[in-house]
This record gives structure tokens, C-alpha cells and sequence, in this order.
């Protein structure tokens, strides 16, 4: 099915008949978003090795993008004010190009064992401070830049998805080895496996070796 089978008597074009769908929204959901971070929400942020972060190009193109590091890697540096350390990666610099063009972002923090997550939608700007690279030193090895962003709302969300998709579950979870490595999986996109087994164990090998000299 493509977007071209879509009927349109089918497709929903506006807020109105979206929000005739469903039941009005309870009113606690509404009254739960906050301005900033009360001590709940910076407990829970204290708590997260990761966060996924939302941002959309200059053109409306939107991203996703996973963060993660040790428990309290995202600091608060008052209620309204978090910084988050962009640890070495690939150099696509998709986020931070988008940061650029569009400042809107959307954070959702996860803490293993957490049903519940922590959204935060609000507004990022770049820094190379140095005082404020210091800060998110690890092993000596200081950040390029950090984004720091200021909040605009934040509120706690259910454990409806979490639940339904057991992601913390151990008896939910998948074996790895039932798809292809990594690796393998983008030279097939790419440039075209090695056909030899033993390169591609090397290859796989190099990747961990890389993983384990190159996290910050």
C-alpha cells in the first residue's frame, strides 16, 4: 500500500474532525503540563540514561534522534533550563543542523524499569562554553558542543506504550542474532557486503573495538 490508496473521503484533514474521533480529553492531562521542571520531573531527569530528541529542518523535515549516557548525563541547570552533551558519533549532524534552522525541540526521557516517561518540548540553542563543556567532562574528554534548551512545557506520560510494547519485559525480549549485524546490514544498503564470512566477522570485531575507543 502506498500513500496513493488512501481514499480520500477517509483521510483526516483537519483538527476539528480529528478531535470528533475521540473523547474529550480528560482535564488533568491538560492541567499536568508544566512551564518548567517541578522536583518530580528533575528527579526523573536525574534518573534517565536516555532521551530521545525531536527536531524538524528549515523545510519542515523531522528527525529523531537517540541520546544516552550514564544516569544524569542531562543536567538541570535551573527549572527551566537543561543541558545535554553531544558525545561523539556519526558527523551527520542531523540534530544540531536542524537545531540551527528551527530551534522547536521534543525530548522524551526513559529510565529502564519506568513504565512512565518524561516529555519536554521547548526551544535549543548550541554552546561551546567552555565552563559549561567542563561540566560534561567524562574520562577527561570534554563534548564539541552541548545543546542547551530552554523549557517551554513538561509533563509526565502514561505507561500505555511501555505496557503494550513490554520493552522492559525480559520475556519480551528479541534475540539479535535473528537479523543481521549491524555492519552487514548497512553495507547491504550501501556499498555491498563482503561476501568472505571472515571479513565480516572482522568488520563486526572493528565496530565493537570502535565502540569501545570512541563513546565520548
Amino acid at each position: 500500500m502506498t500513500t496513493d490508496d488512501l481514499q480520500d473521503a477517509h483521510v483526516v484533514t483537519n483538527e476539528a474532525e480529528l478531535r470528533a474521533l475521540f473523547p474529550p480529553t480528560h482535564a488533568i492531562a491538560l492541567q499536568k503540563a508544566l512551564p518548567g521542571l517541578d522536583p518530580h520531573a528533575k528527579a526523573f531527569v536525574s534518573r534517565a540514561p536516555f532521551l530521545t530528541i525531536g527536531t524538524q529542518s528549515a523545510t519542515g523535515r523531522a528527525d529523531v534522534s537517540p541520546r544516552g549516557d550514564a544516569p544524569g548525563f542531562v543536567q538541570v541547570l535551573d527549572d527551566r533550563t537543561l543541558l545535554i552533551p553531544d558525545r561523539p558519533g556519526n558527523n551527520r549532524l542531523d540534530t544540531l543542523s536542524n537545531i540551527l534552522a528551527n530551534p522547536a525541540v521534543g525530548l522524551l526521557f526513559m529510565i529502564p524499569g519506568f513504565d512512565d516517561t518524561l516529555r519536554i518540548n521547548g526551544r535549543a540553542r548550541i554552546t561551546r562554553d567552555p565552563a559549561l563543556l567542563a561540566r560534561l567532562s567524562v574520562h577527561d574528554r570534554r563534548p564539541t558542543v552541548a545543546i542547551v534548551v530552554t523549557i517551554e512545557e513538561a509533563f509526565l506520560h502514561c505507561a500505555k506504550a511501555f505496557r503494550r510494547s513490554r520493552l522492559w519485559d525480559p520475556e519480551a525480549r528479541q534475540d539479535r542474532r535473528e537479523m543481521p549485524s549491524l555492519v552487514k546490514m548497512i553495507l547491504d544498503q550501501t556499498t555491498g557486503a563482503p561476501q568472505d564470512a571472515a571479513e565480516q566477522a572482522r568488520l563486526d570485531a572493528q565496530l565493537e573495538v570502535d565502540y569501545s575507543t570512541s563513546m565520548y
